[in-house]
């Protein structure tokens, strides 16, 4: 394939006379001189030996370069950073997290902005992987495909399946002393057996089926084990389809639509997914251009059910989802009932429609996905609350298993590890509001996952009788009465900074409220005395995504035009 078209960004690096240095230093990398007059197509592979995750990424890597070498394209593979949620949560350097989705978003742009690649491959494995890979796609706009690492396989114990919230809920076990240190050991150890991302429908299983349903992966691809032929062949064909797409001149922002947005969030909410896929899908519209708000979310999830009996509420691990089918026959009964946009273009250049008109039905006896006449909850799961504790908005994972409204006793904490103390120390009772507060994007700063406490209080078997609100964030495996994404955060003055050991707080999932039971004057009285806090960093990479990050209601991202 030598034709200018599909050449227009690596012939200003390689065409000419004068560009006779940059094909020097690319023949030491292994190009010949037929691959001068072929469409360069960047693999961003997010290998890494830091996590379990990406640990496979660079066999991906291989394949996806095959797939674009054998379609008559030229490969050049290239690593950017991952971190691991898994590892450093509930630690200080879980503040990078969020972080690096930035970094990853910008490293990527940097690299193939540079290079001049015509195209991109991007595989991401961990949470932030993956809307970082997505956000860059959507600013660079050139041809491109998304492909997800995969799940990995459950760990077993006493016969029973583990992935690693397994562990964090096993922490809280043990400190309710049911169970003992040698079994707490035994967990430990069989959680992980291998490469791939945390097996329920948490953020990464959840951001790759979104990415799916957005149109910018292959049929499928959310619905593989990382090590799999499958998976393997998943990249080759993805790296033949962006020479497909360069042929045709289709580019991401052709394909993230409004409509393509909406259609992602349909499929998160009927899959029970992760409340992050709300932060992640913000930041991924504003990298496109599109406006995506929200009170999006409320909207669709007023008509969307939710039908995936998937962890961490439900009883499937996505390796079961895998068996029976994955998403596809999933897409197709909501596409049936006119809940998706079946005019949406995808990365096979074909429509969502199109992809989905030879799927298959599931199983007839499975008992993964509900059926639409028998869901798990009628409406959304993601339940966006406002009031004077969140009158920018805040976001709520309420699968109906923990009740629709809880009113209880704020008990506050100013960091994420003096509430995971108290919890495990007996001091959380009954009723408790558990208020976390100062971990927003910027008071954190970089916005934590609360994964910690809220497994130790599902150890503690307090899930249905304690809440836990926050301006931080949580984990996909993340369940109970919880509230993040709390705007205005503390750090800036949000009433969050203000409440009391003591105060009454509601979280009203049927009037979609969050409230403060004190009353304005009070209220008002108390931000009069309130001083913000000094920054925790005043220098390096926390720091300067303190000074740059917009609000948890607008994505958290770095690059907010307002």
């Amino acid at each position: 394939m030598s034709d200018k078209n599909t050449r227009t960004f690596s012939s200003l690096v390689v065409d000419g006379m004068e560009r006779a240095p940059s094909r020097a230093m690319l023949h030491a990398v292994g190009f010949n001189n037929e691959d001068f007059k072929k469409p360069q197509i960047g693999i961003a592979s997010t290998w890494s030996m830091v996590t379990p995750c990406n640990m496979h990424i660079n066999k991906l890597a291989d394949a996806a370069a095959l797939g674009v070498n054998n379609a008559d394209g030229k490969a050049v593979i290239f690593n950017t950073i991952t971190i691991s949620d898994g590892i450093s949560m509930g630690t200080e350097g879980m503040k990078y997290s969020l972080v690096s989705r930035e970094v990853i978003a910008d490293s990527i742009e940097t690299v193939v902005g540079c290079q001049g690649f015509d195209g991109v491959v991007a595989i991401g494995g961990c949470d932030k992987n993956m809307p970082g890979c997505m956000m860059a796609l959507a600013r660079l706009n050139r041809p491109a495909v998304f492909v997800y690492g995969g799940t990995i396989m459950p760990g077993c114990h006493k016969d029973k399946k583990l992935d690693v919230v397994s562990v964090f809920e096993a922490v809280g076990a043990r400190a309710n002393n049911q169970i003992d240190d040698a079994e707490l050991a035994e967990i430990e150890a069989k959680a992980i057996p291998g490469a791939g991302s945390c097996g329920g429908m948490y953020t990464a299983n959840t951001m790759a089926s979104a990415i799916e349903a957005l149109g910018m992966s292959l049929p499928n691809s959310s619905a593989q084990a990382a090590i799999s032929n499958d998976k393997r062949l998943d990249c080759e064909r993805a790296g033949a389809a962006v020479l497909e797409l360069l042929k045709k001149d289709i580019k991401p922002r052709d394909i993230m639509t409004k409509a393509a947005f909406e259609n992602a969030i349909t499929v998160v909410i009927a899959l029970g997914g992760s409340t992050n896929a709300v932060l992640h899908l913000l930041a991924m519209a504003n990298a496109t251009g599109v406006d995506i708000t929200l009170d999006d979310f409320t909207r669709i999830g007023k008509h969307v059910p939710m039908l995936a009996d998937l962890k961490p509420s439900g009883r499937y691990l996505m390796t079961e989802l895998i068996e029976i089918g994955g998403i596809q026959p999933l897409m197709k009964i909501l596409l049936d009932k006119g809940l998706l946009h079946g005019d949406c273009l995808t990365v096979t250049g074909l429509t969502l429609a199109e992809n989905l008109a030879d799927v298959l039905p599931y199983p007839e006896n499975q008992e993964v996905i509900h059926s639409l006449e028998n869901p798990i909850k009628k409406d959304s799961h993601l339940v966006v609350l406002y009031g004077n504790l969140a009158s920018g908005g805040s976001v709520a994972k309420i699968t109906g298993k923990e009740g629709l409204v809880f009113t209880g006793t704020a008990k506050v904490f100013e960091a994420e590890e003096q509430a995971l103390q108290s919890i495990l120390n007996g001091d959380i009772v009954k009723g408790d509001v558990i208020v976390i507060r100062y971990e927003g994007p910027k008071g954190g700063p970089g916005m934590r996952e609360m994964l910690s406490p809220t497994s130790a209080v599902m150890g503690k078997g307090l899930g249905k009788e304690v809440a836990l609100i926050t301006d931080g964030r949580f984990s996909g495996g993340t369940h109970g009465f919880v509230v993040g994404h709390i705007t205005p955060e503390a750090y800036v003055g949000g009433a969050l900074a203000i409440v009391e050991n003591g105060d009454t707080i509601t979280i009203d999932a049927e009037n979609n409220e969050l409230k403060l039971h004190v009353n304005e004057h009070e209220i008002a009285r108390r931000l009069e005395k309130w001083t913000q806090p000094a920054p925790r960093y005043t220098r390096g990479v926390l720091a300067k995504y303190a000074k740059l990050v917009s609000s948890a209601s607008l994505g958290a991202v770095t690059d907010n035009l307002d």
